[in-house]
């Protein structure tokens, strides 16, 4: 007999072995049930950085004229935004912003009004 859950003939079991099973699985289930209630706070403000990241890094691109890189270093020190990952469409003059498995927002560049945020 082999397998993970069967012991070779003559093998003894040793007392507490496995111990560890039953509470990693706990464990593991108060995770997923902490992540299921918090879930909904996370992604709202996931929504607004992605929006106010976007929409400043906008203007940064195609008002001031500055590179990508150096407009993200405007969000130095604000709580939440080093999750925020930038994405530049020159030829549509819109920046993307999102943050993985959360959020995405765009801002387009648009003469006269400036950058605004595309309706989700």
């Amino acid at each position: 007999m082999t397998g993970e859950g069967r012991m070779k003939a003559g093998a003894v079991r040793r007392p507490g072995a496995g111990w560890w099973r039953w509470p990693a699985l706990a464990l593991a289930a108060i995770a997923v049930l902490w992540c299921a209630l918090h879930w909904s706070a996370w992604r709202a403000r996931a929504e607004l950085a992605a929006g106010f990241g976007a929409r400043i890094a906008c203007s940064c691109r195609y008002i001031e004229g500055r590179d990508i890189k150096s407009c993200k270093t405007d969000f130095a020190g604000l709580k939440g935004m080093w999750a925020v990952r930038l994405a530049d469409d020159a030829e549509g003059k819109t920046l993307h912003a999102s943050i993985p498995l959360l959020a995405a927002r765009a801002a387009q560049y648009r003469p006269g009004f400036g950058c605004m945020i595309d309706t989700p």
